[in-house]
């Protein structure tokens, strides 16, 4: 059942352009912060519970894309969530701090 308005009534080709284009923006939103973590290797602002949260919630939009058969919704999740899980990998490998020291040592 579709919900949509009568007045916002769209073809199918439409709603898959729609989702191609939300999925392009969102994606790609997010590739500079990607690359920035890549290159410099700096995971200190990035919350360990946030992102596995984050990275759980991707691998489900994929699922849900890959059980409606959506195009848009299943190429953007599956390049985010390998996006994602190799910023995550490198907060697991980069984000852990050294012993602290003792004073005079």
């Amino acid at each position: 059942m579709n919900a949509m308005p009568e007045w916002l009534s769209l073809s199918p080709l439409a709603i898959e352009w729609i989702g191609g284009v939300a999925a392009a923006l969102t994606t790609g939103s997010f590739i500079p912060q990607a690359w920035l973590t890549f290159r410099t290797r700096d995971v200190s602002g990035i919350s360990l519970g946030m992102y596995s949260c984050f990275t759980t919630g991707v691998a489900l939009w994929l699922v849900y894309g890959l059980s409606i058969g959506s195009v848009p919704v299943t190429v953007a999740n599956c390049v985010t969530l390998s996006l994602a899980l190799a910023i995550l990998g490198m907060k697991l490998h980069y984000g852990r701090r050294p012993a602290a020291r003792e004073p005079g040592a």
